[in-house]
């Protein structure tokens, strides 16, 4: 390290008081992660030295701390004054001839080394920057494709000047960090060639719930700021550390985003002094995934090695060069929201309806109201006040200073990683981003509700709905002789849902994924080339970014099982197959075409029915492949299967030789295979039935209404409806009975120990090993329990 200038390579942590806090880190990488396959393209730094006596040299440091000194950055017009003011002074300034010398030289260096025609990133790097409590994520300048030294020295000018956005110093004094006590270095690095590939940001946790286990990835062709600053959707993968620590297949998830726009190099010849320039994806590349799944793992391993090394959960920025095909990160700082969180028992739940005005990606788990407010652009910031909520078809960080003055913010355009994502999660407020069409939508002055309580899928409703805010305290849980587990099927509740304290899932719903992630009947998919042109272009929407039919519905229920077994590993995950009746499946895409009219669907074609007819079979072993690619490919063999509505032992013996048929046999792999217990035969012959089976669910619901002869949808006899009566319980203590009697699981997986304490109460008193509750219900039923076991 010069005085003026450090190279990238000879910087470590050590140095963020001489570099900033983004050089440093790009030099601990470099530095100490190289040799372990952290890939971080080379460049240097200006010291915060040459920062100093740049003000110095030109007489501004007193001029700008008088000119902050009293400002109240939250009067818009007055911030908006000094910032301009400021930063004017700084671009008009002269760069001492010793500092420009050693940009000089470390350029030239620079540029030899590299070779060719190249260009290059001059980023800001302040040493109030990428702290393990404060991000200051996109507070300063960040200028791509910069070609020249003339071009240079004017950059870092631009980045000095950048210290003094409007935003920066707001957010230095809503931080309480001095604006004398922060200084400035600027990196210049060689551009990694991502406008002719893509590139992302990656968080080292799920930034939604602060699950630890899964790497979130987000992807889009061209220059990386289009995701930071949410201009466009971006393609979304979560990776599994556990699975990419074994070497086994890791992607739990892939969404595929719109990408619509891409920024790329400019042509300086015709564009003066634009360095780049925004473009429409085409359609066709729009369609495919911007990363290949070896592409999404590699990444992945990268974060782990940097996770690994600072010792907390990261976010990195990556590219992806078009040129050499290579992989770089140009980023590193510790995450600084979900991190530091501490597990909290929060919930939301909306308890009202009403007309939804727009939906997209939901940011947070909480629920917002107030009045709306359509900003256009950042000349109307001031029209926002205290608890309205800010629509608006993006956001930049210029927009910090009266972001927090919102309830929730919405967009039209962006990411779960865009600039409106990362301030909603720092200042605790919902946001729904990537809307496309809620500036439309949503007129200015009306009540609003914005609800992101409901999994992955942000709301926001007309009016101001009513609904319930709830922190538990769960104290400490006592030891149970019986597993409280939960009722999980939306796999986007999956990671939150794991917070909460629970001994595993007594019942995953295929149908959630099946409904929600696929939306098309399974038939249509194997009969894709058959179908009429107009029915195959709807599907081809649906099915974009995967290899085939076949592979898209298989692949989604992988996504989803895996999803819900990694969240909740290494405790047991029971995966009910599909259990629609005639009437839901027909509800799917194509459905109509394959499904039977049935008089009475609830107890007509459904469960190992369907799995043994001719006219299904090849549909669930589509189920039985996903069910195989999670346990045996990915490893997750904490999934163990359930088959819903087996109604005779012919059933129970074609159902658990087709499984095994399918490579899902009883015993290997630890596999273990449930039956649902729903139908009095079930319990009338409950120790035959268990020939075939390591144990049984029982399902309340359906058990109740055929033993009573109730229609559970039936408003008219509903009064009738109830788990407790005593000729169900007797069912269920036969039931029990048999399963303790052979050594076999026995839980419950129905509405009624959530809705009932005292039906609780009565399955522990049987000797039910396990109670799978819906998971708001989860903290007060273990307490109950908690107190009868010690009577």
């Amino acid at each position: 390290m010069t005085q003026y200038i450090a190279w990238f390579d000879q910087l470590n942590m050590r140095d963020v008081a001489s570099v900033g806090g983004k050089n440093a880190s790009l030099g601990e990488m470099i530095s100490r992660l190289s040799q372990a396959g952290v890939n971080v393209p080379n460049g240097f730094a200006t010291t915060t030295l040459a920062y100093r006596e740049f003000l110095q040299a030109n007489g501004l440091v007193e001029r700008i701390n008088g000119l902050l000194a009293g400002l109240n950055v939250d009067d818009i017009n007055a911030l908006t004054a000094a910032g301009k003011a400021i930063r004017g002074w700084v671009l008009d300034a002269v760069m001492p001839d010793a500092i420009q010398a050693a940009i000089a030289q470390a350029y030239e260096k620079l540029a030899a080394d590299s070779g060719g025609d190249i260009s290059f990133a001059v980023r800001s790097s302040a040493t109030a920057e990428d702290l393990a409590d404060a991000s200051f994520a996109g507070q300063q300048e960040t200028l791509l494709n910069v070609q020249g030294l003339p071009h240079i020295l004017a950059a870092v000018k631009t980045v000095f000047a950048s210290l003094y956005n409007d935003r920066a110093i707001a957010y230095r004094v809503h931080q309480n960090f001095p604006h004398e006590k922060v200084y400035l270095s600027a990196g210049i690095q060689k551009m990694v060639r991502s406008d002719l590939g893509a590139s992302g940001v990656m968080f080292t946790l799920d930034t939604e719930s602060g699950f630890r286990d899964a790497i979130f990835i987000t992807s889009a062709y061209g220059l990386g700021e289009t995701i930071v600053q949410g201009t466009v959707n971006p393609d979304e993968f979560y990776v599994y550390k556990r699975g990419l620590a074994a070497g086994k297949p890791a992607i739990l998830s892939r969404r595929l985003g719109s990408k619509a726009i891409e920024m790329v190099y400019a042509d300086k010849r015709s564009s003066g002094n634009a360095f780049t320039l925004t473009r429409e994806v085409e359609s066709a590349r729009r369609n495919r995934f911007s990363l290949t799944d070896a592409q999404v793992e590699a990444l992945a391993r990268q974060a782990m090695i940097i996770e690994q090394h600072y010792g907390r959960p990261m976010d990195i920025e990556w590219a992806l060069d078009g040129q050499d095909g290579q992989l770089y990160i140009v980023q590193a700082r510790p995450e600084t929201v979900e991190s530091r969180a501490a597990p909290a028992l929060e919930r939301f739940k909306l308890t009202g309806s009403g007309n939804v005005l727009a939906e997209g990606r939901a940011i947070g788990s909480k629920i917002g109201q107030g009045t709306a407010r359509l900003i256009a652009g950042a000349g109307q910031m001031h029209l926002i006040q205290p608890g309205d909520v800010l629509v608006t078809d993006m956001t930049d960080p210029d927009w910090e200073p009266i972001m927090k003055r919102a309830s929730a913010i919405v967009t039209n355009r962006g990411g779960r990683t865009c600039h409106a994502a990362i301030i909603a999660r720092e200042m605790g407020i919902p946001a729904v981003v990537g809307c496309g069409d809620a500036t439309a939508s949503i007129k200015d002055g009306v009540p609003v509700t914005v609800s992101c309580a409901d999994g992955d899928t942000g709301l926001v409703y007309d009016g101001l709905l009513p609904f319930e805010h709830s922190v538990a305290d769960s104290g400490e849980l006592p030891d149970l002789p019986l597993k409280i587990m939960m009722n999980v099927g939306n796999p986007s509740h999956a990671f939150s849902f794991a917070r909460l304290p629970n001994q595993g899932v007594g019942l995953a719903r295929l149908e959630f994924i099946i409904n929600n992630m696929i939306g098309i009947h399974p038939k249509a998919l194997l009969e894709f080339e058959r179908l009429p042109d107009d029915l195959k272009q709807s599907i081809g929407e649906r099915i974009a970014g995967y290899a085939s039919p076949v592979d898209f519905y298989v692949d989604k229920l992988t996504e989803g099982i895996a999803t819900l077994a990694a969240a909740y590993y290494p405790h047991p995950v029971i995966v009910r197959t599909s259990d629609f009746k005639s009437n839901e499946y027909a509800n799917l895409l194509a459905g109509n075409r394959y499904e039977p009219h049935e008089e009475n669907p609830m107890i007509g074609f459904r469960g190992a029915s369907r799995y043994v007819s001719p006219d299904f079979r090849d549909c669930f072993e589509l189920e039985c492949r996903a069910l195989r690619n999670v346990r045996d490919a990915m490893g997750l063999t904490n999934v163990e299967i359930m088959i819903p509505f087996c109604r005779t032992l012919e059933e129970a013996a074609q159902v658990t030789e087709l499984l095994a048929a399918q490579g899902l046999k009883r015993g290997e792999n630890g596999l273990r295979v449930i039956m649902m217990c729903e139908i009095p035969s079930n319990a009338v012959l409950a120790e035959e039935f268990l020939q075939y089976f390591d144990g049984f669910s029982i399902g309340s619901n359906d058990m109740t209404q055929l033993t009573l002869g109730v229609d559970r949808d039936s408003a008219m006899v509903s009064q009738v409806f109830d788990e407790r009566n005593p000729a169900v319980k007797k069912l269920l203590k036969m039931a029990i009975d048999a399963c303790r009697k052979q050594g076999k699981y026995i839980g419950i997986c129905g509405q009624g120990p959530s809705d009932y304490p005292d039906f609780a109460a009565w399955l522990y008193e049987q000797g039910i090993s396990s109670l799978s509750l819906n998971p708001d219900t989860v903290v007060q039923t273990w307490l109950d329990i908690g107190r009868l076991s010690k009577r």
